[in-house]
């Protein structure tokens, strides 16, 4: 049995390896270079130079203190950085790792480290794929010996798992061969065998063991930050294109009646025409080009008045538009298309079946650190039982509230409010332009 000491040490080992991992793993020009699967020749020495600055440390304790031998990970981080960055990196990482036990005289610490490189960045080239690097765990895996005898297709990751197992194992036995072989004093490469005195073959194992451990650990904690990562970037790129699916929605009955609008004035008023086919041509060109999530406010009442202009040619005098904009709002940005689906609504739903029409009227105001939109309009309004279930059933409103929930999140409020035959209000309150930037730049990060 182990002494409770040489257990304590073995445990520590790997304690120490997942700290080493957490504290790299917080620095965000580590991430970036996890993130990457090819490397550039620069950036390869770059993410060596992150290894050599985390497990050279390690080392550098050992040495300094005389007496911490399971904060000394030189071994395992050559390997790591191998696995991970090729070999160029673990090469480099090798080397400059063991700077601090070649000052302490341990020469054949270079010679091993920069070895253990190698190999790491031989596994990564190994790897039938690059993800199952990141798979590799300390656990004997019986289900990968179950693949291996009677899965045929699994062969060769089966194959490669145990690779890496033994790999890591060999690291670990050709330092205490080395370490051996030049015999204790001077010792010219640590190692916790060495130390120990005559280790027994329990003990070799054990060693062996809290090695792959602290190999292995490193490796699952940055998987997860970049499964993380990876998971972030895919629900913003999902969220990015749902907005684009959304903000892109225009009715197509819209495009129909103008069409039909512009054949009618062709005959009876042909200037008036071109002016329709002028405003059309400005909106479709506004959704055409249209890349960002957020607009002025003032550009998008710019978009809604060459909208406007169109529904009053084709409903005349009956439909009438009013703005009371506050100067101070036009400037603020706001979700593209916010406010188009809501005034087709208006005309559609509350003013094209009045005898008489009415009017729709667009406010803005700044207050309480909030922009306040407002659209109203005077028709026959909705019915209680629908209006209930507007927000689920309503496309054009369920669109805008689902847009505004994905750039916002809970940081913003919507509420509709009717009465039969007096009209309806949709209200918007948003946060002001520094969040909305906020949230652009993140999409634009994401795509």
């Amino acid at each position: 049995m182990l002494e409770q000491q040489q257990l304590f040490i073995l445990l520590l080992r790997v304690a120490v390896a997942a700290s080493f991992a957490s504290i790299l793993v917080r620095f965000g020009g580590f991430q970036r270079m996890l993130m990457r699967e090819e490397r550039t020749l620069v950036q390869r020495i770059k993410l060596s130079l992150w290894f050599s600055a985390g497990y050279g440390t390690s080392v550098a304790t050992r040495v300094l203190t005389r007496n911490y031998q399971a904060v000394d990970l030189g071994l395992e981080g050559s390997l790591v950085s191998g696995m991970v960055g090729g070999y160029v990196s673990g090469l480099l990482s090798g080397i400059l790792i063991s700077i601090p036990a070649m000052i302490n005289g341990e020469l054949m610490s270079m010679p091993v480290f920069a070895a253990v490189g190698v190999l790491g960045g031989v596994l990564r080239d190994l790897a039938p794929e690059k993800e199952d690097l990141w798979r590799f765990s300390p656990f004997f895996d019986l289900s990968a010996v179950y693949r291996l005898l009677r899965q045929r297709p699994d062969l060769r990751r089966s194959i490669y798992q145990i690779a890496c197992l033994g790999a890591v194992i060999f690291a670990e036995l050709l330092r205490f061969s080395v370490a051996r072989l030049f015999g204790a004093k001077p010792v010219m490469v640590f190692a916790l065998e060495q130390t120990w005195g005559q280790p027994s073959t329990l003990t070799v194992l054990a060693i062996c063991a809290s090695t792959l451990y602290a190999v292995a650990l490193p490796l699952r904690i940055w998987n997860n930050i970049r499964n993380e990562r990876k998971l972030e970037a895919q629900q913003l790129r999902l969220n990015e294109a749902r907005l684009q699916a959304l903000t892109s929605q225009i009715n197509p009955h819209f495009l129909f009646n103008t069409l039909n609008s512009v054949s009618s004035l062709i005959r009876t008023n042909p200037e008036q025409a071109r002016n329709v086919v002028y405003k059309l041509s400005s909106i479709l060109r506004r959704l055409l080009r249209q890349t960002d999530n957020f607009a002025p406010l003032r550009e998008e009442m710019l978009f809604i008045d060459n909208y406007m202009a169109i529904e009053t040619v084709r409903f005349g005098e009956k439909l009438r538009f009013v703005k009371d904009m506050e100067s101070d709002t036009l400037d603020r940005l706001v979700p593209s298309m916010l406010l188009q689906p809501i005034i087709e609504n208006s005309i559609r739903h509350g003013l094209s079946s009045k005898v008489d029409g009415g009017m729709i009227r667009v406010r803005s105001r700044l207050s309480d650190g909030r922009l306040h939109l407002l659209v109203e309009d005077d028709g026959i309004g909705i019915p209680e039982s629908r209006l209930a279930t507007l927000f689920e059933r309503g496309i054009g409103v369920s669109n805008v509230n689902e847009r505004l929930k994905v750039l916002f999140g809970n940081d913003y409020r919507m509420w509709i409010d009717s009465k039969p035959g007096e009209g309806t209000r949709t209200g918007f309150e948003l946060p002001l332009s520094g969040s909305a930037a906020a949230g652009q730049r993140a999409l634009s990060t994401a795509s």
